[in-house]
This record gives structure tokens, sequence and C-alpha cells, in this order.
């Protein structure tokens, strides 16, 4: 195990920098990484001086997903999955994204209020490339924030998105050079935390209410679909085929 922590944090006045730091692995979420990001989101809601949060994974890549060999560990009980998935927020949360948010990742990314990306970000849901489903909340979220048609061809083909499409998409809210989406994240929260906070909680649960509504029957159906999934030989092929570096041969079993 690294000696370096999985996840580190820094306070800037009233914000705190979440970075994912597993560089070695590309971020992938593993049980230490889920740790971290469910200590760090606790302590930044639990801290009235902080008012908002960036999200990130560094100047190279934010994060390839969930790491496939060490698993993400056991949901948390105020962030579930990874720490995050299901956590109740009240204070706004933006992803500042460089290169790559594949599967899980792209799912961190879509359980933030507001995305800065790099011309170098790109936005995957490759999971139908193992004999998977995006099972971190992403089947579902991905077509509340891109046009139905577009979620589906991510769902379906598992092709990335590319970060000037998502801005012009709407999932980006501001498209930066490479190496600058801190910034822009900073610019971004500078604007946030100028208003009253309280003001901004309360329009913030109130959208992200109206957004989401009860996802308890859409967890469900993706917990069915994904315990079947594990019961088939194309999952089985599919990590074969991803850990032998080689094209799957699936058989629809």
């Amino acid at each position: 195990m690294s000696a370096e922590p999985a996840v580190t944090v820094e306070k800037r006045d009233r914000t705190t920098i979440v970075t994912l730091n597993r560089p070695a692995k590309r971020n992938a979420i593993n049980p230490e990484i889920t740790a971290g990001l469910d200590r760090a989101l606790n302590e930044f809601e639990d801290d009235p001086e902080q008012w908002c949060a960036i999200l990130t994974g560094g100047t190279e890549f934010f994060c390839a997903g969930a790491d496939l060999a060490a698993g993400a560990g056991e949901p948390t009980e105020r962030g579930g999955i990874a720490g995050i998935m299901t956590r109740v927020r009240a204070k706004p949360l933006i992803a500042a994204v460089e290169g790559f948010a594949l599967g899980g990742g792209f799912e961190l990314v879509m359980c933030c209020d507001l995305v800065v990306a790099s011309r170098t970000a790109r936005f995957g849901l490759p999971e139908p490339k193992r004999g998977l489903i995006p099972d971190f909340g992403g089947a579902f979220r991905v077509t509340r924030l891109l046009p139905a048609n577009i979620a589906r061809e991510m769902l379906l083909t598992g092709d990335d998105l590319d970060a000037e499409r998502a801005e012009r998409l709407g999932l980006v809210n501001r498209l930066v050079e490479p190496g600058a989406a801190l910034t822009g994240a900073l610019e971004l929260v500078h604007r946030i935390a100028a208003n009253a906070p309280l003001a901004i909680r309360g329009a913030l649960r109130i959208a992200n209410t109206a957004v989401a509504g009860d996802e308890t029957g859409l967890w469900a159906m993706t917990e069915g679909v994904h315990a079947g999934l594990l019961a088939s030989a194309d999952l089985q092929e599919g990590l074969a085929a991803f850990f032998g570096r080689r094209a799957p041969d699936w058989k629809g079993q």
C-alpha cells in the first residue's frame, strides 16, 4: 500500500479541495478511495466554515472507474457507494476534470452539481465492454444530464464523449485549457461564495430534488440487473479479456 493517502484534502478559505490520489492506478476507486472520499466529504459537510467543495483527480486524469481487481470497497453510512454515490449533500460540489472520467469516474462527476473540464477531458461508460452496466447510478443519471439519445448511445456503445461536445450538450459548465480545470473551478466557486450560503443551499436542495426525485426504484432496478450480470459467463469473459488485453468473445450467456 502506498504511503501517500488515496484522497488528499486542502482548504482554501471557505473552499475544500478533495483530490483523488492513486496516480499509479489512474485514480481507480478502491476501498482506500472510498474511505477517503467519505471522510473528506463528511468533514466538509460538517464544517460550518466551509461553503463549497471541488472534487478533482489532479492534472493528468480524473478517474478510470472502479478498481476491477480490488473492488470499490463497502458502501459507507453517509455516502453509500464510493462514499459519495447516494450522499445527501447540502453544499455545492464542483467537479474539476482533466483527462478521462470513465465508468465510476464519470459517475463521480455525475454526483457533482457543476462541472469544469479541460479540453483534454473525456467522459465515458465503458462497462458494457466488460459485460457490466454502470451500477453506481450512471445508467439512470446520465439520462438526466444528457439528451436521451446521446445517453443511450453512451450506454449501448461504451464510447467516450469529448469535452467540447460535452460542453455543447450542457454536461460541462466551463471549458478550459489543459491544466486549468482546478483554476476554473476555483473561479466558479468564488462567484458562488459571493452569495448568501443559506440561499445557495436552499436553492440547490430544491433544484436537485426536482432533477433527481426519488431514486429508490431506479437503484433497486440497477441492483437487480447488476446481480444477474455478476452470474453471467459474459462477465467472466469480459474481465478475462480486459486483463488479458484481448477482444472478448461474447456468448450472450
